[in-house]
């Protein structure tokens, strides 16, 4: 079973991570249907994979978030206890950020893996939930149980901004690049927030 999935920058090749403790990349130019490497260091299914120029960041259930420089051909490990259900990296790729399933969210910094932030007040003990930067990198965003979307200042760490989003879990979230504009999704609804957080264009499935 692939839990999530990433192309790289150039769209030449495809990351998946499994529930089988991989992460795989794919050659989008070959025909053959074997990965080009297969990372196995997980002791635990693979939750989240995010891809940057030359580095691979993936969050386990095992609890560990792990960066893969591909060319240094070095792995460097964080362990957090909590099972991971997102990671990404900052726009300034300087931190990581992870949610995990003890309901917090952890900014990291990329080199040094010590602890700089940590964000709660969300709900996430069940489901895998994403978590993002906006697009300036000044605020961390989540999903959470209860149907609402937090926003954390990166700095301070205080819960600046709640989103009624809906009844049910919001489980994907995702940031435009460089507007200040993000997608929700829910169950059966997504939802486009812009610059005016009371009002939201939705989208439902016919």
């Amino acid at each position: 079973k692939v839990n999530c999935v990433q192309f790289n920058e150039e769209s030449t090749v495809i990351v998946s991570g499994s529930i089988d403790t991989s992460v795989r990349c794919w050659d989008c130019r070959s025909r053959t249907s074997q990965p080009i490497q297969i990372l196995d260091e997980a002791k635990d299914g693979i939750s989240s994979v995010k891809v940057s120029d030359h580095e691979i960041l993936s969050g386990s259930v095992d609890g560990r978030v792990r960066r893969y420089d591909l060319r240094m051909g070095q792995l460097f490990a964080d362990f957090i206890g909590s099972p991971i259900t997102s990671v990404c990296f900052s726009k300034d790729s300087q931190c990581t950020l992870s949610s995990s399933l003890d309901s917090t969210l952890r900014l990291l910094d990329k080199e040094t893996g010590e602890l700089l932030g940590e964000y709660t007040g969300h709900r996430n003990t069940d489901c895998k939930l994403d978590c993002c930067f906006n697009e300036s990198d000044t605020h961390v965003v989540s999903g959470s149980e209860d149907g609402l979307v937090h926003f954390w200042d990166l700095i301070e760490g205080s819960c600046t901004l709640t989103l009624s989003v809906g009844k049910g879990v919001v489980q994907s979230l995702s940031y435009h690049p460089i507007q200040c504009c993000l997608l929700t999704a829910t169950e059966d609804t997504v939802q486009v927030w812009g610059d005016d957080s009371d009002e939201a264009t939705t989208q439902s499935p016919s």
